[in-house]
């Protein structure tokens, strides 16, 4: 079994937003972990947020314990706060659950 994040951003900066994909990456792919799908969205019809949405994606994981361990490994962190943090005004889980 694996387990699936489903992301909603909303991405001021896609510059400053692409610069954080491709550091993040490999760091990504050490965990046996890739993205599912990715879109950039340009109207959003229902939301739970207040928040801006302009991209949702998914990210695939081997488990729940490693996606956990990628989120809290100190390499992605340092990526996070040089790239994400500067680049994306609010992130929303949409959705966490396992997978076949």
């Amino acid at each position: 079994m694996g387990f699936q994040r489903i992301m909603a951003l909303h991405v001021h900066d896609e510059l400053e937003y692409q610069a954080y994909r491709d550091a993040m990456l490999p760091i990504l792919h050490f965990y046996g972990s890739d993205f599912g799908y990715d879109f950039a969205v340009s109207e959003v019809l229902k939301s739970k947020t207040n928040s801006q949405i302009n991209r949702v994606f998914t990210i695939d994981f081997p488990s729940e314990e490693v996606m956990n361990a990628f989120f809290s490994d100190e390499s992605y962190l340092s990526v996070k706060q040089r790239h994400f943090n500067a680049s994306v005004t609010s992130s929303t889980v949409i959705g966490l659950h396992e997978t076949d």
